[in-house]
This record gives C-alpha cells, sequence and structure tokens, in this order.
C-alpha cells in the first residue's frame, strides 16, 4: 500500500504531522496582534521643495485618483487617466500596507516553546512522510 504523496512513508506520520502542524501554525498566527496607524489625515510622503515641506496624506492622495476617473469616464482611452487612477491607488495601497504593525502578545516561555514545538515538528513529521523508506 502507497503512503502518503504515492511513496511508501506512513500514513500515520502524515496525519499527525498534519494535525500537530495546523495546531501550532494556529496558535502562533492566533498570538499575532495586528495594529494600523492609517487614518486620512495621516502624512504618507513628504516633500522638500522650494525651501518648504509639504506633506502628502492618504487624504491628498484621492485628488489625482478622482481627476483620473474623470479622465476615464471622459475618454477610456486616455493614458493620463489609467496613470493618474493606477497610480494613486498604488500609492494608496502602498501607504495603508506600511502603516500596519506585527507584535505579540505577552505569553509564557512554556507557551512559545509549545507552540514552536507544533508547529516545527508537526512540519518535519509532515514532510518526512514524503520521505521513501
Amino acid at each position: 500500500m502507497r503512503g502518503a504523496g504515492g511513496t511508501n512513508g506512513g500514513i500515520g506520520q502524515f496525519l499527525i504531522g498534519l494535525g500537530m502542524m495546523c495546531a501550532g501554525f494556529y496558535m502562533l498566527f492566533n498570538a499575532i496582534m495586528v495594529n494600523s496607524s492609517f487614518n486620512m489625515g495621516m502624512r504618507l510622503y513628504g516633500l522638500n521643495l522650494f525651501g518648504g515641506q509639504f506633506n502628502i496624506t492618504s487624504g491628498m492622495v484621492m485628488v489625482p485618483f478622482i481627476f483620473g476617473i474623470g479622465m476615464l469616464f471622459y475618454n477610456a482611452k486616455n493614458f493620463i487617466g489609467w496613470l493618474l487612477t493606477f497610480g494613486s491607488l498604488t500609492a494608496l495601497i502602498f501607504g495603508v500596507i506600511s502603516s500596519i504593525h506585527f507584535s505579540m502578545r505577552s505569553m509564557t516561555a512554556f507557551e512559545l516553546i509549545t507552540i514552536l514545538v507544533l508547529a516545527m515538528g508537526g512540519l518535519g513529521l509532515f514532510l518526512r512522510s514524503f520521505k521513501t523508506q
């Protein structure tokens, strides 16, 4: 009888490894907290032009987007309209992603070691089940 992945590896190792890996990674991702400091008044980029500093906020990124959408509704083949629309959407998405902060919740060393043993041990068993004996 063929095992996991068509090899002679063990089905038991495959199932135990898969279960351990899923439990460990679930617990690890559940311990990670994601925060964002993004709002419409946030400063995304700053420019130093003509001796002064100009801040480009996420709200100001919407101005070229509005002009680009207007140009596209007027003429869908307008290259500048497409450039303004996708450029401002790209800048907005970049601003949102760059404002994300990841942190781990506080936990004991025993909890962290348990999570890592489950995740990495399960991954090792899972991958070993694909190896031929």
